[in-house]
């Protein structure tokens, strides 16, 4: 599988250390400010594309993407609701795995709530935790914000982020973000009531989850047919 990867920061590195590591797989070039400036640059054929960049570089991407049907792996986050579009579009063109964590581990985690939720919905009060490096810029982060829409059936209850003052408790979900040092990121959704708390939690020790779940993605990209594809369908095989 011959692989070309957009961007080339921390998380694309590791990216093209373990592809290096593995017979089957190629990176046969790097967009980036040091490297290529445009997939167009590329000499020659390839199967997929790893994006680990900023929105700005979508466009580029499209353009490419629309004109060869090349299988695509977007794992930048922060796009515009029109890029998102833009996106949605492109997918009838080429087949694309999209989503804002590529971790097996939070994969299966949304689908142990999509499961649950709707048991316990009426008789538990939901709380959400997300904890992160100092450095990240957006909070709640985009991952909590998918666990958040996997608990079916809560979409009526307010998003109360974080507490201040008198503010006895409503209909509501908490959500919690907390930014310190090098968190690489951890996950928990609490299900409380009078009797019992069921605690669910996900930790990632090393930003290598990420890079690993990119490239089985990629691998899953190459045999699909056009279309807009999760980490639930890279994991289960749903289509």
């Amino acid at each position: 599988m011959k692989i070309v990867l957009v961007g080339f920061g921390m998380m694309n590195q590791m990216v093209k250390e373990l592809i290096d590591k593995k017979q089957d797989m190629e990176c046969i070039g790097i967009i980036g400010s040091r490297h290529a400036r445009s997939l167009f640059d590329i000499g020659s054929d390839f199967d997929v594309i790893i994006d680990f960049s900023h929105p700005d570089y979508l466009n580029m991407i499209f353009e490419y993407v629309e004109k060869k049907s090349v299988a695509l792996v977007l794992a930048t986050t922060g796009y515009t609701q029109e890029q998102i579009e833009s996106i949605r579009k492109l997918s009838l063109k080429a087949p694309i795995v999209y989503t804002a964590n590529f971790s097996l581990g939070i994969t299966v985690f949304q689908q142990i709530l999509k499961q649950i939720t709707p048991v316990l919905k009426d008789l538990f009060d939901v709380e959400l935790i997300e904890k992160h490096h100092r450095q990240k810029l957006d909070a709640p982060s985009g991952t909590a914000k998918m666990l958040l829409e996997a608990m079916d059936g809560l979409e009526y209850r307010d998003r109360k982020y974080g507490r201040e003052g008198d503010c006895r408790r409503g209909d509501e979900i908490g959500i919690h973000s907390i930014r310190g040092g090098s968190i690489t990121g951890e996950h928990t959704v609490m299900f409380i009531n009078e009797d019992e708390i069921l605690e669910i939690s996900h930790k990632a020790e090393s930003k290598q989850v990420f890079a690993s779940g990119a490239l089985k993605a990629a691998e899953f990209a190459v045999k699909q047919t056009p279309g807009l594809y999760g980490m639930d369908d890279v994991l289960f095989q749903k289509r």
